[in-house]
């Protein structure tokens, strides 16, 4: 397990030879092997990484000598979300965040819901207008932090920013069963185990046609690194689709892009990949034009993300 800890420090810019992400502008990296240390930057803080701890009191040193910091320690808290590392593990949650997000809101004492969202609940512009619309824009705006360990909720909250501009008692009738829902566990969140394959597999899935105002579909992924979930996705796709075959595609080629730029980003921090990353998609006719590197009638209209699939495909 990486030893981390985080300090503070002023809007300045330390180059002691540490070179910039190219996938990630706030990633900051350093040596390799044992001597490897990697930083990641928000505004005014840093978390600092490595299986080195005397490589992280050196930065620390350095960095106190060019302006003074802040050293906050081995890493507990950050921006909300809560950490807990041993030798086999490595835990994050929200559940301060959550417990904040409740008693802000008046649902401290509520009972709790068994899921996050009514079965076959379709929102739409119907309802009757709220007197205040800010309370419902800061409640879906901390629920979508709250997305960065919850994946169980990341397609209701999804559904609920649509509707930030114009909000009706449905649509805060349907945010207050995401509180009942996050009262239930507040603790939960992602678990990182150290004794894991280094394999990306990834499982892309659709719901065509889901908007029923617009008849855009929703593309939905969550990838993991062995037993790790890393990154996921619940979000409208920008055009319609004529065929589920062509909705499922272009949910693939966006799976695709995002598997590209975290390979690049687990490049940067030294992280060897020894398979070809697998993704599994439940739709036949995707598959088979994943396939199928000669374009036909049915998928002009989607010869670029073809394109982008296929040449991934054809590389391995």
């Amino acid at each position: 397990m990486e030893k981390s800890t985080w300090c503070s420090l002023p809007a300045s810019k330390a180059q002691n030879q540490i070179s910039q992400s190219k996938v990630d502008p706030s990633l900051f990296s350093k040596g390799n092997g044992n001597t490897f240390i990697v930083l990641h930057v928000y505004v005014d803080d840093i978390l600092v990484a490595s299986a080195n701890m005397e490589l992280i009191t050196e930065l620390k040193m350095f960095l106190d000598n060019t302006f003074k910091i802040k050293n906050r320690g081995p890493l507990g808290y950050f921006l909300g979300i809560e950490e807990k590392s041993s030798t086999d593990d490595l835990n994050i949650c929200q559940r301060k965040y959550v417990l904040e997000i409740l008693e802000e809101t008046g649902f401290l004492g509520c009972k709790p819901a068994s899921t996050p969202m009514a079965q076959n609940l379709k929102l739409n512009h119907d309802g009757t207008l709220p007197d205040d619309h800010t309370s419902y824009r800061r409640l879906v705006g901390k629920l979508l932090y709250l997305t960065t360990t919850r994946l169980d909720i990341a397609y209701v909250i999804q559904q609920l920013s649509q509707f930030v501009d114009a909000p009706t008692n449905h649509h805060l009738t349907a945010a207050h069963r995401v509180l009942r829902y996050i009262k239930q566990s507040p603790g939960q969140g992602l678990f990182y185990p150290v004794s894991t394959n280094l394999h990306l597999k990834v499982f892309s899935n659709l719901d065509w046609a889901n908007c029923s105002e617009t008849r855009k579909s929703i593309t939905g992924y969550c990838v993991f690194l062995g037993f790790a979930l890393i990154s996921w996705r619940s979000k409208k796709q920008a055009t319609v689709s004529r065929s589920s075959s062509k909705a499922e595609y272009r949910g693939l080629a966006d799976t695709v892009c995002e598997v590209q730029w975290l390979r690049y980003l687990l490049h940067d921090m030294q992280v060897t990949l020894t398979k070809p990353t697998t993704i599994f998609c439940d739709s036949k006719s995707a598959v088979a034009t994943a396939e199928n590197h000669l374009f036909h009638e049915r998928t002009k209209h989607i010869d670029i993300d073809c394109c982008v699939v296929w040449e991934k495909l054809s590389k391995g």
